[in-house]
């Protein structure tokens, strides 16, 4: 699903991005790993979502890693 209609970004992308060696903490760093920039920034809340969706499912429910007792 597109969720960056200025830059055509979709939750595939942003999910890529997040899990590339980079390891983007925010969404501007996000941008930055897809090779664009926030336009218009209505996608902000939502980009934002799915990487805490991706980096919780990353590290699972047992987890005990700095990210997911933030998701808390």
């Amino acid at each position: 699903m597109i969720v960056c209609s200025c830059n055509v970004l979709s939750d595939h992308d942003v999910r890529a991005a997040v899990h590339q060696g980079g390891n983007p903490r925010t969404t501007g760093q996000v941008y930055g790993c897809l090779g664009c920039s926030p336009q218009c920034g209505r996608c902000a809340r939502t980009i934002r979502r799915i990487m805490d969706e991706a980096i919780a499912g990353a590290c699972g429910p047992s987890c005990d890693c700095s990210e997911s007792q933030s998701l808390a």
